[in-house]
């Protein structure tokens, strides 16, 4: 999990690097978690573009801390982040961080600020839904614990599989997963099914009170507008980094369109 660190007391007196300007707001994640509605304020409404990208600067602040560094500038955080300075500026003043000018971004503040508005700072159990070969390798991917997100529960229709433990979990009944749900806390739903199944689990795990899902099947899911889904398609993915290549070396080799044309 990232490190908690203590909060820092913003300053009211800072002054921002840069544009802060509005952007279109949508409601916040489920996951996501306000620093200032913790502090009884009313939470800011976030941009999903925001959210987005909000873990890729995580990422690289993580990796700056790790190395030392005190603090950043917005140019320097962008660069790491591939993506434009100002729109950097933006994303952290519309969650509440302005910078010093001359000086930048406490890195330490930047690293506890943002891991609470993606909720972070505490733990939210997971539960996987479909244990062939995607479903064992999740279960036993230690960064997810590390992240904030243990996998608490595995759950398949696979009588076989059924009473088998993975990475120290037992594999218990698809059928039973209200119960799993209640039983463990689970906050997320993980669907690692065939294409064909992806719906009715979707389907129970929202039945079983969850709002948030991550789906690794090829097929989207139907829920209603609570529910939060991102998906995963990896073949997808793949099949986008094909065109690409296959541009590239064509355009190499003269042969084709370069990388660009529409």
């Amino acid at each position: 999990m990232l490190p908690t660190l203590r909060p820092v007391t913003r300053a009211g007196e800072a002054t921002n690097e840069g544009s802060s300007e509005s952007t279109p707001s949508v409601a916040p994640s489920p996951l996501a978690r306000q620093s200032d509605a913790s502090a009884g304020e009313p939470a800011r409404r976030v941009s999903d573009a925001t959210v987005s990208r909000l873990p890729v600067y995580l990422q690289g602040l993580v990796s700056l801390a790790g190395e030392g560094a005190a603090s950043v500038s917005s140019e320097s955080l962008a660069d790491l982040s591939a993506v434009n300075p100002a729109t950097l500026r933006r994303d952290l003043a519309g969650i509440g961080i302005t910078g010093t000018r001359g000086v930048g971004y406490d890195v330490k503040y930047l690293v506890h600020e943002i891991s609470v508005v993606l909720g972070l700072n505490q733990e939210w159990p997971v539960i996987i839904v479909g244990v062939g070969n995607l479903g064992r390798a999740l279960a036993n991917y230690e960064g997810l614990a590390t992240q904030g997100f243990p996998v608490q529960a595995l759950v398949d229709i696979d009588s076989s599989i059924v009473g088998s433990a993975v990475a120290g979990v037992v594999v218990e009944h698809f059928d039973d997963i209200s119960a799993v749900v209640a039983r463990e806390a689970i906050s997320v739903g993980v669907i690692a099914t065939p294409a064909a199944a992806a719906q009715e689990a979707a389907q129970h795990l929202i039945d079983a009170g969850l709002a948030s899902l991550l789906n690794f099947t090829p097929v989207p899911v139907v829920v209603p507008d609570h529910v939060q889904v991102r998906g995963v398609d990896l073949a997808t993915e793949l099949q986008i980094l094909s065109f690409y290549q296959q541009r590239s070396t064509a355009a190499a080799r003269g042969t084709g369109l370069p990388l660009g044309t529409p």
